[in-house]
């Protein structure tokens, strides 16, 4: 038993992170502090001096849990990827998690190239963005490749010069091939020196260089590459025109306010690069209605920044960040960066201006998303709410798991694992499990050896929450079975084994195999068929199994790809693999061409062309 009082007085004086926890050991809270001892014991004193927020949180601390740190920066990291792994109901939740692409220009390299990336990494090359629309960071590139004829493979040049021949893309004017000397290095970076001069958005002077050679061609009656050169232009025009905001004169810097009603809100970020807005996003949030406006800023601009790759030098903000927390998040925003970044708050003048647009159309945003995020919480987090009430359960359900078992009479059985948290799938804690001890259909053994995985796996990691990679950590509130109750006693002995308690449920079908309801504790549970919470049960049973005969149907296609390739001179097990992991069929690897195998990195000419020869075998010749 955990006897808070005592657990206070073991405390260190040290810096560190904190979990609370509830009784059914969820973490609910994750918080840091530069001294552990006084910070956590300031939560079970008197009420009458804590926010209400702690004032609600704190009768649900069952127990707690810490680290200890050697600095308070090292606190705040650890706090950021503790709450992204939880997900604590008391700390604010940034509910969309987005990875922006970025134009990346390789001018570390020799012979540099072009392409989308969504990391940012030191490596002294030269990056475009974040950018918003995707679509139009895709046609960026592809313009620019079309106007000039750079690189797109990843050979390591010029160490590799002379090795192969050209390929397709320089047979086809997309490529310049230095890997084959046909350009030489001077020329090839004024290739790059106008790529980098049309991301820096000096269209008209390219423009009028293009225009001047379409009417040399023009002139020479060259028409085919007039128009090639029009076509050309007429992208430039395009892309320019999307492109074109006034200039603010601000170089880099974000731009983040926020509105709120009740616990829902919607936090509105802009992104101005070299004095130009290239992008605006919003991200829905949910935060305590106890939380002060200082508070949730504060959180925004934490889990914001501690996953996103570029940090401008300045962050202009609608609210001030907590005193105690501004000097902080400065100085480790500072340290991502590589040098100073700035933490504002206008009140007068351009930027003050920006930050009331910002937040203006974070108004519109919530307005127009309003109704749709009430039906939304109703379709998820309430059908949840009628699955807990039906269930009769006093615990509250915020992550659910399904499991299923997929063969082909007894053939390649495997396991699969979804997760709902709050009424939504949470793709990226779906697991698959290739069943390893039972042999031929035996849906019972090969379920208890699924969970029994599962369960093991997460009591192992529950032991060093520091650990990096934490699959299966996070237990479920609620298990939900494909099967009925066999299927139910399975997981039930599983849980009793490792001294669990969660709640498990079957899916109880008709004579038209279809879900009417539910079976908890050996009694049928009546759903209503029109109920969210009966929608949310069925789409749950949908997913599980997709899941389930996706995989086992990549498995045998693998197995049939596999025997295939085995017959491919030159290929072996690492290109094999490589031409499955990027196909991921036969049917694609059959109908691609050079070109396209050419893309897979541990693919050369020699081994793209023989792949394409075996599946394009020469017609017989006529004697």
């Amino acid at each position: 038993m955990f006897d808070i009082q005592e657990e206070l007085k073991k405390l260190p004086s040290k810096p560190g992170v904190y979990l609370m926890k509830d009784e059914n050991d969820q973490v609910i809270y994750v918080g840091k502090a530069i001294h552990l001892k006084n910070r956590v014991r300031q939560y079970f004193q008197s009420a009458k001096n804590q926010t209400p927020k702690v004032q609600t949180m704190v009768p649900h601390i069952k127990e707690f849990e810490y680290i200890v740190t050697d600095s308070e920066m090292e606190a705040l990291i650890l706090e950021c990827n503790l709450i992204k792994k939880y997900r604590p109901h008391y700390n604010i939740m940034l509910k969309d998690d987005k990875m922006y692409p970025y134009v990346k220009v390789t001018t570390n390299e020799a012979f540099p190239r072009v392409f989308i990336t969504r990391r940012m990494e030191k490596d002294k090359a030269k990056y475009y963005g974040p950018f918003t629309d995707v679509l139009a960071v895709k046609e960026t590139v592809e313009t620019l490749h079309t106007l000039y004829p750079i690189r797109k493979c990843k050979k390591n040049l010029p160490k590799e010069i002379g090795k192969e021949r050209p390929c397709l893309n320089y047979h086809m004017g997309q490529c310049s091939a230095p890997c084959a000397e046909k350009i030489s290095q001077e020329d090839y970076r004024k290739l790059i020196d106008n790529a980098i001069r049309f991301l820096d958005g000096k269209h008209d002077e390219i423009q009028k260089q293009l225009e001047a050679l379409m009417q040399e061609a023009s002139d020479n009656m060259e028409y085919e590459k007039a128009a090639i050169l029009r076509d050309k232009i007429k992208s430039i025009q395009r892309i320019s025109e999307r492109q074109k905001m006034d200039n603010t004169g601000l170089g880099d810097c974000d731009v983040i306010a926020f509105v709120r009603a009740f616990e829902e809100g919607l936090a509105q970020v802009f992104f101005i690069r070299n004095g130009k807005m290239t992008g605006r996003e919003h991200f829905t949030l949910k935060a305590s209605e106890h939380m002060s406006r200082s508070e949730i800023m504060t959180e925004i601009v934490k889990q914001f920044y501690s996953g996103t790759a570029f940090i401008p030098k300045e962050i202009l903000l609608q609210e001030e960040p907590l005193a105690e927390e501004k000097v902080l998040l400065q100085e480790y925003l500072s340290i991502k960066r590589g040098n100073k970044v700035t933490l504002t708050v206008p009140q007068k003048g351009e930027k003050h201006n920006l930050v009331e647009l910002a937040w203006k159309n974070a108004m519109i945003t919530f307005e127009q998303f309003g109704e749709k995020i009430k039906r939304e919480e109703q379709r998820t987090v309430g059908a949840v709410e009628e699955l807990q009430k039906a269930l009769g359960l006093s615990q509250k359900i915020t992550r659910i798991e399904s499991y299923d078992i997929s063969n082909t009479q007894g053939f390649e059985s495997v396991g699969s694992m979804v997760v709902f948290e709050d009424g939504r799938p949470k793709r990226s804690d779906y697991r698959k499990f290739k069943i390893k001890t039972v042999v031929g259909a035996n849906d019972y053994a090969s379920m208890e050896e699924v969970l029994t995985r599962r369960f093991r796996h997460g009591l192992q990691e529950r032991e060093n929450i520091t650990e990096k990679e934490q699959k299966f950590s996070r237990f479920p509130d609620l298990i939900l079975m494909d099967g009925g109750s066999i299927q139910v006693k399975a997981a039930e002995l599983v849980l009793q084994r490792f001294g669990l308690s969660i709640p498990v449920c079957g899916m109880v079908k008709d004579d038209k195999h279809r879900t009417r309801g539910l079976i908890y504790q050996d009694r049928e549970v009546y759903i209503p068929l029109t109920s969210e919470g009966f929608r949310l049960v069925t789409r749950i049973q949908d997913e599980v199994h997709r899941f389930a005969i996706e995989y086992h149907r990549k498995l045998r296609e693998n197995k049939m790809l596999h025997s295939i390739l085995d017959e491919i001179p030159g290929i072996g097990e690492v290109r094999r693999k490589a031409l499955m992991k990027y196909f991921g069929s036969i049917d694609k690897i059959k109908s691609a061409e050079v070109e396209e195998l050419l893309e897979v990195s541990e693919m050369n000419i020699k081994a793209a062309e023989s792949v394409y020869a075996f599946f394009h075998p020469d017609p017989p010749r006529e004697e």
